[in-house]
C-alpha cells in the first residue's frame, strides 16, 4: 500500500481532505488512505457529479447537477469507505454568500424553486427584495441549489 502522507511531502500538489469527497463516506477513515481511485463511483454517478478531485481522489462537483442520494457510489465501490445507505449521508449543508443577486437587490428566487425539502425560504424585507435564508435542519446538502445560482453565490461544505 502506497503511503501518500510520504507521497504528497515531496509533491508540489496537495489533496484537500476537507472538500466534499461523497455521500455516506464514514468519517472515522480517512478517505484518502482508502480510496484506490479506481473511477467505479464516477461511472456510478446517476447525476454525473463525481469528478476526479486532487491527486485523483473521487469529490463532487455541484456545479454539474445535484445528489439524489441514490447509493450507487457505495454500491460498486470495492474498499470499506461507506456507511449503510441508512445512515445520513453527510453533513453538508449549503451557504449563500453577498454576491447573490437578492443580496443586491435583484429579484431571483432559482436556489429556492430547485429544493426540493424547501430549505430555501425567502424573507421579505422592507425596501428590498425578498432575501433567502436557508433553513440548515432541512437542507440536505444535495446541491441542486448550487448549478442552477446565475451568480454561483451558493456554496455546499460541511
Amino acid at each position: 500500500m502506497v503511503d501518500l502522507a510520504k507521497r504528497r511531502f515531496f509533491s508540489r500538489t496537495k489533496v484537500d481532505d476537507s472538500m466534499i469527497r461523497l455521500p455516506w463516506v464514514k468519517e472515522s477513515v480517512r478517505f484518502t488512505d482508502l480510496c484506490t481511485r479506481c473511477g467505479k463511483c464516477e461511472q456510478a454517478c446517476e447525476t454525473s457529479i463525481i469528478r476526479k478531485g486532487d491527486g485523483g481522489f473521487p469529490t463532487v462537483d455541484f456545479s454539474i447537477d445535484e445528489c439524489t442520494f441514490c447509493y450507487q457510489c457505495a454500491e460498486v465501490c470495492p474498499e470499506p469507505i461507506f456507511l449503510s445507505k441508512e445512515d445520513r449521508p453527510w453533513n453538508a449543508n449549503a451557504t449563500i454568500n453577498e454576491s447573490c443577486l437578492a443580496h443586491q437587490n435583484v429579484e431571483c428566487r432559482s436556489c429556492g424553486d430547485m429544493c426540493e425539502t424547501m430549505a430555501i425560504k425567502f424573507k421579505l424585507e422592507i425596501g428590498k427584495v425578498a432575501q433567502p435564508n436557508i433553513e440548515l435542519d432541512d437542507c440536505t446538502g444535495c446541491g441542486a441549489c448550487v448549478s442552477v445560482c446565475p451568480t454561483s453565490s451558493i456554496i455546499v461544505s460541511n
